[in-house]
């Protein structure tokens, strides 16, 4: 089956986001439409309409007469992006705790699923493609649009600095913390998913 426009653009756009993530688009490095092309392995238009994306959420820099540039990664970013999920994330989980479908229950299940093989496996790369699973299910769950669009681009600039400083024994703080918010989401806990999502902010913000 073919697959639509959007779904390529999407496509695209994952594949970029994963290598600006994990610094194999560096920080500050200037790049080419043509490049991005070839690295994300589509065609002009989807990969256009994912720089455009990522240029929204600040991973891409258009500067005029210089080309494309990946953002760097400012001293004070993580601290500014922590104030951010501390104050929405938790609301964002209660939200989708409240709304998540079943699918979207059973894709989070699969979700902790694949964390919980990762810190047994020490792949961080596999843990950071499952972080993005599980950020794009809340999104698709959680009915307050204003909210998930607030959050998305945060969620992207943090896992790129978490992956910066990324060791395994982070990963499995990350994972467990992870996996009790998606517990408390596929029982409906509201109360439970907020507060361990605050509990997740928290415990990635310590190192």
């Amino acid at each position: 089956m073919t697959e639509s426009p959007s779904s390529q653009s999407h496509l695209a756009y994952l594949a970029l986001e994963r290598r600006i993530v994990t610094l194999e688009l560096a920080p500050g490095a200037l790049v080419t439409e043509k490049q991005l092309i070839d690295l994300a392995g589509l065609g002009r238009t989807p990969v256009r309409e994912a720089i455009q994306k990522l240029a929204w959420q600040g991973l891409i820099l258009v500067r005029p007469r210089v080309g494309l540039q990946i953002a760097e990664i400012g001293p004070r970013d993580r601290e500014h992006v922590l104030t951010i999920r501390r104050k929405l994330e938790p609301e964002a989980a209660a939200l989708t705790a409240r709304h998540a479908d079943d699918e979207q229950r059973a894709a989070l299940l699969d979700c902790a699923q694949a964390m919980t093989a990762c810190a047994v496996s020490g792949e961080i790369g596999a843990f950071l493609t499952a972080d993005k699973v599980f950020d794009e299910i809340m999104e698709a769950a959680c009915p307050n649009a204003f909210l998930t669009a607030a959050l998305a681009p945060v969620q992207t600039h943090y896992r790129r600095i978490w992956f910066s400083g990324a060791s395994l024994e982070r990963m499995d703080r990350s994972s467990a913390l992870h996996v009790a918010v998606i517990r408390a989401i596929r029982q409906a806990d509201a109360e439970g998913a907020a507060s361990n999502m605050a509990a997740l902010v928290d415990g990635i913000s310590a190192g």
